[in-house]
């Protein structure tokens, strides 16, 4: 990995498994990376339970790491959930809208997400933001899309006045290659936590531990984990 001596990090970081990827990815390449999650009413809050554990976790992977790893910062934002009917903020069915998006959809999520970044990383004197958004093997969001993320990068630069970097190191590549890479970095150990640790179902089930890790089995989070996982182990005998 390059390490680049270009600023501080800010990672955002949900306990999932891809945002757990890009934390790797940011402390292999960031002199210091900071975190934010965000409260929003979710129905799989279990993910915020599981940041703390996987963030002790990751310093203890690599002693560069526990240098580099700096402070986390919780936001809440119940307005989204409050304003959003999905799936993922009700009890209601996953399945394929009218409109042609999943339920689990939540409208302007993630420009939300990246806007509060925003400013925070300009608070904490952060040029970097590193996010997880991906559109080659997700679920159809429109605010996963890279064209999204570049006119978000505008969009803040200009708000902001600022000279943010967005990456998104996950955009281009499926599950399985996100495993991938979670190998080239941290190795065996990075995967296991991984799969013990980080929290990808919709339904927000951790009474099943699967060869993938926890989850419900079903919903589309835990199959694209699962099928991921499994294209990834075929790959890697």
């Amino acid at each position: 990995m390059t390490e680049t001596t270009d600023g501080a990090a800010l990672v955002l970081f949900s306990g999932g498994q891809d945002s757990t990827v890009c934390l790797a990815w940011a402390l292999a390449r960031f002199p210091r990376v900071e975190t934010v999650g965000f409260s929003y009413g979710q129905r799989h809050a279990v993910e915020l339970d599981v940041r703390p554990v996987v963030r002790a976790k990751m310093a203890a992977l690599d002693p560069a790491w526990a240098t580099r790893l700096g402070d986390d910062h919780m936001v809440p934002l119940d307005g989204l959930g409050a304003i959003a009917d999905t799936a993922l903020t009700r009890e209601t069915a996953i399945e394929i809208a009218a409109d042609g998006l999943p339920t689990t959809f939540v409208p302007g999520r993630n420009l939300v997400f990246l806007a509060f970044a925003g400013a925070l990383a300009s608070r904490r004197g952060a040029r970097h933001l590193v996010a997880g958004m991906c559109e080659t093997d997700y679920s159809g969001y429109p605010d996963c899309r890279d064209d999204t993320i570049k006119a978000m990068q505008v969009a803040l630069n200009l708000g902001m006045a600022r000279r943010f970097v967005l990456h998104t190191p996950l955009m281009w590549i499926d599950k399985a290659a996100t495993f991938a890479l979670a190998a080239e970095i941290g190795g065996d150990p990075l995967v296991e936590l991984l799969l013990e640790d980080t929290h990808t179902c919709y339904l927000g089930d951790r009474s099943q531990r699967h060869p993938w890790g926890y989850g419900c089995g079903t919903c589309p989070a835990c199959r694209l984990r699962a099928d991921g996982y499994s294209r990834w182990m075929s790959a890697s005998r």
